[in-house]
């Protein structure tokens, strides 16, 4: 069997490491993508150059910039979507193609569990992680007869080194805060995201298509 080759993007960012190294352990070769993606010729750029791509994994973070809606600052709403929403339509616009062309093909997001419940102050960010979530729930239905399965993996409370380093898992005002507003009572190791990523990738994950999937402590369902 050949090896499969997957993109990740943002490799040094977010889930990006984690995901990197399961898919190295399993055989698959790893394209990593830069740190930080906004324009769509870098990302035309990326796929052009990485050829054949079999799993892509559009990893894209950006900080939420919390404050209450009358303060939304237009750069900052701006800087979420040109950080999240932009790059990731960029990224499987331009990958569709060759896999409508093989028939084949695994779409793998990396987003957030954040619009499905809804934060306080933290408006722009679940708009733009919503809108993520919107665009691969369509894009799912839509590849699906093509062989192609598109997910999202909608996370939160998960160690990362965007949104929960280990600086901050280890704050204990920060644990108090998980005990009460996550079931699991704990912040979530990055492998799980990792494993989830694997299986959505293997080449008999074929049924699963346009999902948004809760992977939370229970923090949404």
């Amino acid at each position: 069997m050949s090896t499969r080759t997957a993109l990740v993007t943002c490799c040094d960012r977010y889930m990006g490491k984690a995901i990197r190294e399961k898919f190295e352990e399993l055989g698959i070769k790893v394209i990593a993508g830069p740190s930080l993606m906004h324009s769509e010729q870098d990302v035309n750029e990326l796929v052009a150059n990485a050829g054949d791509i079999d799993i892509l994994v559009a990893n894209l973070a950006e900080p939420p910039m919390t404050g209450p809606v009358q303060d939304i600052d237009n750069e900052n709403w701006n800087l979420l979507f040109d950080s999240l929403v932009h790059p990731l339509m960029y990224l499987v616009r331009a990958v569709t193609p060759q896999m409508l062309k093989r028939k084949s093909g695994k779409i793998i997001a990396v987003t957030s569990a954040a619009p499905l419940r809804g934060i306080p102050n933290n408006a722009a960010y679940c708009a733009a992680r919503g809108a993520q979530n919107g665009f691969i729930k369509a894009v799912g239905l839509e590849l699906a007869r093509s062989n192609i399965q598109v997910n999202a993996i909608a996370q939160n409370y998960i160690n990362n080194n965007t949104y929960y380093p280990d600086d901050i898992i280890e704050n204990e005002k920060f644990l108090e805060h998980v005990k009460r507003n996550v079931p699991t009572n704990e912040i979530g190791a990055a492998s799980e995201t990792a494993q989830l990523a694997a299986y959505l990738s293997r080449e008999d994950c074929r049924h699963m298509v346009g999902q948004i999937i809760p992977l939370a402590g229970g923090w949404t369902t």
